[in-house]
């Protein structure tokens, strides 16, 4: 197939990628923004911020030069749409923060807490009352990381217990694995397990 001469591949291919890639970087950038904020991690959003609307202000000069071209306009929203997946991928992937699940139940959870303590995850054990009796409430606090290993000790030593899991902006204290501790630096403050009953 054979191009016409004269096609102008800079204005309907090159500036189009240009303007994909920026949109689409700055707006995983500020997928990850977001989320770095709500976690409290103050130190990189500026940061983040910064190159951000760096790449914005590229892709939409190159728009605004290029108001007639369908092409730059196609390419800004495929941007958008690309770096919206990439970030919540992104943020999936690198599973930032600390979080809480939360169990229900009246069964057993003496073989539960046992491999909780195996793993080295900490826990705190409440008796409650539920609609048809009484219950214990499990609390452990661990890194997102945690939380699929986590998931599937409940469903193996805990079938059918209510449970759910919310994030945690900050914390102070308590039993992490040793990876944890180090990392969120509560080495030396470490609290001895409660037992549960």
């Amino acid at each position: 197939m054979e191009v016409k001469e004269g096609f102008d591949y800079f204005s309907w291919v090159i500036l189009p990628l240009i303007i994909y890639f920026a949109r689409m970087t700055d707006v995983t950038l500020g997928t990850l923004r977001i989320v770095m904020i709500s976690k409290g991690k103050r130190k990189i959003v500026p940061i983040i911020g910064f190159f951000e609307v760096l790449l914005w202000l590229v892709a939409i000069g190159q728009i605004m030069q290029n108001l007639t071209n369908v092409m730059c306009y196609l390419a800004w929203a495929g941007g958008y749409a690309t770096g919206t997946f990439l970030g919540l991928t992104l943020e999936e992937k690198l599973a930032i923060g600390t979080q809480v699940i939360r169990i229900i139940t009246n069964k057993d959870s003496s073989e539960f807490q046992a491999e909780l303590k195996k793993n080295k995850h900490g826990f705190t054990i409440v008796d409650g009352h539920g609609a048809v009796g009484p219950v214990k409430v499990i609390f452990i606090v661990l890194e997102r990381k945690s939380i699929k290993q986590v998931s599937q000790l409940i469903k193996q030593f805990l079938p059918g217990s209510f449970y759910s899991i919310e994030d945690i902006r900050e914390t102070s204290q308590g039993v992490f694995t040793e990876s944890n501790a180090r990392k969120l630096d509560f080495a030396r403050v470490l609290l001895p397990l409660r037992k549960g009953t």
